[in-house]
């Protein structure tokens, strides 16, 4: 995937609650030159455009939490995806699959992980 992004054509969104779930681990074990390589990589990564919370992206969060029972975080990268014209979702988490709006792609499918 990050490979990928460094491609000419390759073009991905993301929305700044991504980069608050990375950094709670780091803090949390007051490791700052984790935070600080986390940010420094990600928030300088090449065609990944980073996209603040607005109103626009709260009401359409609001309303995927409401229709889909997601959980705060994982609506407003739900609507931050399809307010960007997103066309796919790369998660972890298979509650993004209740969304029929965005392809939704599931990490641990492809690589096989067993839980």
């Amino acid at each position: 995937m990050f490979r990928w992004l460094t491609t000419a054509k390759a073009s991905a969104v993301t929305s700044t609650v991504t980069m608050l779930e990375l950094l709670v681990h780091p803090y949390r074990e007051e490791d700052q030159d984790g935070v600080d390589a986390f940010y420094g990589l990600l928030s300088t990564f090449p065609n990944l455009n980073w996209v603040g919370t607005s109103l626009d992206i709260a009401d359409q969060a609001a309303r995927l939490r409401a229709e889909h029972n997601l959980k705060t975080p994982d609506a407003i990268q739900a609507a931050t995806a399809l307010l960007s014209q997103a066309t796919g979702l790369i998660s972890n988490d298979p509650a993004f699959l209740r969304l029929k709006q965005l392809e939704v792609l599931i990490l641990d499918n492809v690589l096989n992980v067993e839980k």
